[in-house]
């Protein structure tokens, strides 16, 4: 999937809250290592070299464009290509931060105790990712892809995939730590603009869609994809639009 940054970057403050969220729960003053997971365009990965000055920090992700914009972003950090579902740091890390970009990957089974491995003791890792599989926003892009003159071309095509309940994470990941917090929190977002929901699914989740299509055929999938999900997410008498976006936090912390 090829990421637009630019597009991405439209809701800049609304994304940037569960991130922040995450980060002020941290419990590590000095760490030495910090590895951004899917860190996107780099803008959180600098909030954390700030954060915590004395650290390297290194931000990984797949999309040269946004590796690209985040060595703008954040000059004094490494930035490294790599997949999370793969990639090993060359030592243990003291936090493993991850803002909305593990969701993207299944397995979680096995993908969430190999982060943990990489952990040094004491280290943590923090997580947050969007719990909004069953929403309009997401279960309508399937149902417009499957009835189109489009279908044909999406048939193989699916957004992110869902991830586990937060009493599954529990089962699977405290056995494993020495402290486990979790929490689900629903952010209000106040859109702005003319179908402003179409615009911040195109910057994520409806971006696999956008991927395989082109010229009129996308542009009437995006038509076909705005009508539907207009009626869940309406207009309001000031213009603006109320997005309902939920998000699950995990933070455990390994046994020193």
């Amino acid at each position: 999937m090829q990421w637009d940054p630019t597009q991405y970057l439209r809701y800049t403050d609304e994304r940037l809250r569960p991130a922040l969220d995450l980060m002020a729960r941290v419990p590590l003053e000095m760490p030495a290592r910090i590895v951004d997971l899917g860190c996107g365009p780099g803008n959180v990965t600098a909030i954390l070299a700030q954060r915590w000055p004395g650290a390297a920090v290194t931000g990984l992700d797949g999309s040269e464009a946004m590796l690209e914009r985040a060595r703008a972003a954040a000059p004094g950090c490494r930035f490294v290509a790599g997949s999370f579902a793969d990639w090993t740091p060359p030592e243990p890390v003291d936090l493993l931060y991850s803002n909305a970009a593990l969701h993207w990957l299944g397995g979680h089974e096995t993908l969430f105790p190999r982060l943990l491995r990489q952990l040094t003791p004491g280290g943590v890792l923090a997580v947050q990712m969007p719990a909004m599989h069953d929403a309009p926003l997401r279960a309508l892009q399937h149902d417009v892809a499957a009835n189109g003159p489009w279908a044909e071309r999406l048939v193989d095509v699916g957004a992110a995939p869902s991830i586990l309940t937060p009493g599954q994470y529990n089962d699977l990941l405290r056995p494993l730590l020495a402290s486990l917090d979790i929490w689900q929190t629903t952010y209000l977002h106040v859109l702005e603009g003319e179908d402003a929901v179409v615009q911040w699914a195109s910057g994520t989740s409806l971006k696999p869609f956008l991927d395989k299509l082109s010229g009129a055929l996308r542009r009437d999938f995006l038509r076909a994809y705005a009508e539907a999900i207009r009626p869940e997410y309406p207009r309001r008498a000031d213009g603006t639009t109320l997005l309902p976006f939920q998000r699950l936090f995990l933070l455990g912390r390994a046994a020193d």
